[in-house]
C-alpha cells in the first residue's frame, strides 16, 4: 500500500502592519531575480566608479584606472578640427579684407566663423539678430547708421582696438564735453550754438544769434563734428 501524502498547509505570510479599508499590505519577500539584479548594480557602481573619474576631490577628481577623461576627449576634437582648418585659417588671417568675398570657399568659412564668434563676444550687447537691444549703448548693426564708420577698414579698426577703454592706445574714444556744467562756454555761447545747431538742420532758428553761434560751433564743435555738422566717424562723432 502506498502511503497518503499529508496536505501541507500554506504557511501564513505575515502583514507588514499597514491596513487600510479591511486590506492588509503582506510582506513578501521580493523575487529572487530582482534582488540578484539589484546586487549587480552595486557591483557595478562600484566597478564604475574605479574604473572611470567619478569621485570629486578638491582640485578635481579620482582618475580611474582606465585614465578616461571627457575633457581631454573633448579637446583631442577641438585640436582635430582646428588642425583640419588650419590651412583655411591662416589663408583669412593673410587675405585682404575686401578680396575675401572672392573667394567663395574662404567667403563661406569667414561668415560661419564669424557667426559663431559674433553670438559668443557681440550678442550680449548688439542682440543674436544684431538689431540691438532698446537703449542707450545696444547698437543696431543692421542699419545704415554707424557712429564709428561702416567702411570694412572701420568696422575691423573698431572690433580690433575696442571702444572707450584704458588698455588700449588705438581704441577709439569720443565723449561730449559738458559746456555747461565745466563752464568752458557761456551761457549766451550756448544759446548762439544752439541756435547755429538748429539753422543747419533746417529747422526755425534766430538768424543773428545762429550767425553769432557759427564762430562758437568752428572753434570748439568743429574738430568732432566738422565744420559744415556731418560729423567724423572715426572719432565717433554723430551728425
Amino acid at each position: 500500500m502506498c502511503a497518503k501524502p499529508i496536505k501541507k498547509e500554506p504557511k501564513q505570510v505575515e502583514t507588514t502592519g499597514h491596513n487600510w479599508d479591511g486590506i492588509e499590505e503582506l510582506n513578501n519577500p521580493m523575487p529572487r531575480w530582482w534582488v540578484w539584479t539589484f546586487y549587480a548594480t552595486i557591483v557595478w557602481g562600484i566597478g564604475y566608479s574605479v574604473a572611470y573619474p567619478a569621485w570629486p576631490l578638491i582640485t578635481g577628481a579620482t582618475p580611474g584606472l582606465i585614465g578616461s577623461s571627457t575633457r581631454a576627449d573633448v579637446a583631442a576634437e577641438i585640436a582635430r578640427v582646428d588642425a583640419g582648418n588650419a590651412e583655411i585659417k591662416a589663408k583669412l588671417v593673410a587675405a585682404d579684407l575686401n578680396g575675401i568675398g572672392a573667394d567663395p570657399d574662404l567667403a563661406a568659412y569667414a561668415e560661419r566663423a564669424g557667426a559663431a564668434v559674433f553670438r559668443t563676444n557681440c550678442s550680449t550687447c548688439h542682440g543674436s539678430g544684431a538689431a540691438g537691444f532698446e537703449g542707450k549703448g545696444y547698437p543696431n548693426l543692421l542699419d545704415d547708421d554707424w557712429l564709428w564708420g561702416g567702411t570694412m577698414e572701420d568696422i575691423h579698426l573698431t572690433i580690433t582696438h575696442g571702444i572707450r577703454n584704458t588698455t588700449d592706445p588705438d581704441a577709439r574714444y569720443s565723449e561730449m564735453p559738458k559746456f555747461g556744467v565745466d563752464e568752458l562756454l557761456e551761457e549766451a555761447q550756448i544759446g548762439q550754438v544752439t541756435e547755429y545747431v538748429l539753422a543747419m538742420s533746417g529747422q526755425d532758428h534766430d538768424a543773428a544769434l545762429a550767425a553769432e553761434g557759427a564762430v562758437v560751433f568752428v572753434d570748439n564743435c568743429s574738430g568732432c563734428h566738422m565744420e559744415d555738422g556731418a560729423g567724423d566717424p572715426t572719432q565717433g562723432a554723430r551728425r
